[in-house]
């Protein structure tokens, strides 16, 4: 935005900020509660836990192919639009799950509710991104993200705990309803922010030829993973290998979310600093936390605190690497910025693809635990790649 468009709207970036964080609020309470609500899904569908995590993995497919394809189908719209046009329909979408009653029809419905979840995250890091500077846009997109990573401390709990209680679609309708509240907050808090001048349909696809913005996207998809092999299945784990109560999981969940929310704050505002350390920093230190885990789990506590290891770790690098393609992606922004996110939902769907694949092959319930280790330490070696192509392409 230019500052002509700026001077031109009275806003308040922390309530801009505020107003989108309520919207990741949303988007990570209603992804994280499937993960959280597996087994009583699973049970009332009749169909197995690993292919209950089936229906997580039509979700990040359905954000893999929403988020290019509504970055590019809205890059001519005011972001302000877009954004309050993106929440409504995942409102709706959330409202079909809560209807689903058969496996068809929840594998369906999960797609379909991932659709506008990377573009809503997209424009909206670009907002928050435009309005805060260039020298505080990390902190800033860390802080929308932060709506995300309060979703597992208190939305995905709450939600959890619903679910248990009343039936596992009153976790979805929960998240309906925040979706409706988010709609109220951007109307009032988020200027009418107009497209970039540059913003067009053939600069947005152009950026599909960009082996940087590829790479970059490639370090998340598989970087990630290890986060959603250990969470897709942290309930049965802590269930089945721990030996814990179901009623432990709500509050272990929660720990795990307080672990991605200080996580993230702390990367973001290293990354204002020196963005490619901290990338290294993230990726390193997450496979050290998987390492632990692994030998944590047979006691409740060690478990827990293994689990706020893994979200402090891993999380951080969702708003870092969305700087970096900000960074490699010229005219291409709103693309790579929704990008990101069908990155990670790739990432959700690989971990919680190889986290259920390797409990179904009988390695046991700590084998997702090991399968993050490979994972970081994949996206370690790429983010190596990724360096190595930008010095020989600048």
């Amino acid at each position: 935005m230019t500052s002509q468009d700026t001077a031109s709207h009275s806003y308040s970036l922390p309530l801009v900020i505020f107003a989108l964080a309520i919207g990741g609020f949303c988007i990570g309470t209603t992804e994280f509660v499937a993960m959280g609500l597996i087994q009583e899904i699973a049970a009332d569908l009749k169909v197995s836990i690993p292919s209950a995590g089936h229906f997580i993995t039509a979700y990040a497919l359905g954000v893999t192919v929403g988020a290019p394809a509504l970055a590019i189908l809205g890059a001519k719209l005011p972001r302000k639009t877009l954004l309050l046009g993106l929440m409504l329909f995942y409102g709706l979408a959330n409202a079909m799950t809560a209807f689903a009653d058969s496996s068809t029809t929840m594998l369906l419905s999960r797609f379909i509710a991932g659709l506008p979840h990377g573009a809503y995250f997209g424009i909206a890091s670009l907002v928050a991104a435009d309005l805060a500077g260039q020298h505080r846009r990390a902190t800033a997109i860390a802080q929308v993200m932060m709506g995300l990573t309060i979703a597992n401390v208190i939305g995905v709990p709450f939600a959890t705990w619903l679910g248990q209680s009343f039936g596992w679609r009153t976790g979805f309708e929960f998240s309906a309803m925040i979706a409706l509240a988010t709609i109220f907050a951007i109307s009032f808090c988020v200027p009418r922010i107009a497209p970039h001048a540059s913003a067009s349909y053939r600069s947005e696809l152009a950026g599909f030829k960009n082996i940087n913005m590829w790479l970059t996207l490639a370090i998340g998809a598989i970087g990630f993973g290890g986060m959603f092999s250990v969470y897709s299945y942290a309930s049965p784990i802590l269930t089945e290998y721990t030996g814990a109560s179901i009623k432990v999981v709500p509050m272990a969940l929660a720990v795990f979310g307080t672990g991605m929310v200080i996580g993230g704050l702390v990367a973001g505002w290293l990354a204002d600093k020196h963005l490619n350390k901290t990338i290294v920093a993230v990726l390193v230190s997450s496979a050290i936390a998987f390492v632990i885990a692994a030998f944590s789990m047979t006691q409740l506590y060690s478990a827990v605190a293994a689990l706020f290891l893994i979200g402090f770790t891993v999380t951080g690098l969702a708003g870092v690497l969305q700087i970096r393609l900000i960074d490699v992606a010229g005219e291409a922004q709103a693309l790579a910025a929704s990008l990101n996110h069908s990155a990670f939902n790739a990432a959700n769907a690989l971990g919680a693809f190889l986290g259920g694949f390797v409990i179904s092959q009988q390695m046991g319930w700590v084998a997702p635990v090991w399968v993050g280790l490979f994972l970081s330490l994949s996206g370690l070696a790429v983010f190596k790649l990724a360096l190595t192509v930008e010095a020989r392409t600048n």
